[in-house]
């Protein structure tokens, strides 16, 4: 009995003797559930997730292809306009002539001269659009319209004169003839950027809403073009404003001549309507150059997706 008890006592013993096993803080774990928003089955974001981040960059996007899609909308309005006596593009022209009462009223016999001007062949108005012109009277409206001809401009000298009769002339104010050289260049640059102006911005339609969503990349050649749209309308809108109202003030600046001109108010604002929208649709490719995250971005891992649902860089 006394054995025992003796074995037990050098039993605890030993085992006070042991060392003790010191705490050693666990490495922290890492939260995988940020990893497992960012991938989806194949370890990259999932489609569905792709597609909520990159909706403001498809929201822009679509933007930019509405606003070419309006520009070429009044575009074609404008290059058919005056092209023929139709209810709308019979209103679409650059600028108005108005011959109808050549001779002022103190003039002696003002009306029976300007009746005589009428028989011997000269119309009321003639209104110039950018293929042809169209000429009428006050009394019955347009009568005839020029067939259309590309890299057109009006010469008001040569138009009036040829319709005459033979031996009739009339005089014609020197300012218009000084600028007729100008208008004819002005006229055909103009008539060159609105015709290519229209052919880019139906292309960027539906180019807009593809390429730059997918990658950034495309947004620098899509901006070029779209520079250059930019470039080409508001060129021949500046033309366009500039030829008309240098026209209406020489044709009204030769006094002892009772001649009107006006500029056309529905291609006045046609043009700028057109402008305005293609400046917006550049302003937004050249802000997705550097803004909003593609799909490639999030694809190739230059952006994150946090699980709040925010674009961050990597690294």
């Amino acid at each position: 009995m006394a054995l025992k008890s003796l074995l037990n006592l050098r039993k605890r013993n030993s085992s006070d003797d042991q060392p003790k096993e010191r705490y050693s803080p666990q490495p922290p774990t890492r939260d995988t559930s940020y990893e497992r928003t960012l991938q989806g089955e194949e370890g990259g974001p999932s489609d569905e997730q792709i597609k909520r981040a990159t909706r403001l960059r498809q929201f822009f996007a679509y933007s930019a292809s509405f606003g070419y899609l309006v520009s070429w909308v009044f575009l074609i309005l404008i290059l058919v306009g005056n092209t023929s006596n139709k209810a709308v593009l019979r209103n679409l022209y650059f600028y108005k002539l108005n011959l109808a009462d050549i001779i002022p009223e103190s003039v002696p016999n003002a009306q029976l001269i300007n009746s005589i001007a009428q028989s011997i062949g000269l119309h009321d108005f003639y209104q110039v659009g950018l293929w042809n012109f169209c000429e009428g009277y006050l009394s019955e409206g347009i009568t005839y319209c020029s067939e259309p001809e590309t890299l057109y401009w009006f010469n008001p000298v040569e138009v009036i004169m040829s319709e005459l009769l033979s031996g009739a002339t009339v005089a014609i104010p020197t300012a218009i003839i000084t600028i007729l050289s100008v208008l004819r260049i002005t006229s055909q640059i103009m008539f060159g950027f609105f015709l290519t102006a229209c052919v880019l911005n139906f292309v960027l339609i539906f180019v807009s809403p593809i390429l730059p969503v997918k990658s950034r990349w495309w947004s620098l050649p899509l901006s070029i073009f779209s520079f250059a749209s930019m470039i080409l309308v508001l060129a021949a809108s500046i033309i366009g404003t500039v030829i008309s109202y240098a026209f209406k003030y020489a044709a009204e600046a030769q006094s002892d001549l009772n001649i009107h001109a006006e500029v056309g108010t529905y291609m006045f604002v046609f043009m700028w309507i057109a402008t305005g929208f293609t400046m917006w649709s550049f302003a937004v490719h050249s802000g997705m150059g550097c803004c909003c995250a593609s799909k490639r971005d999030l694809k190739s891992g230059r952006r994150l997706i946090k699980p709040d649902g925010r674009i961050i860089h990597a690294g």
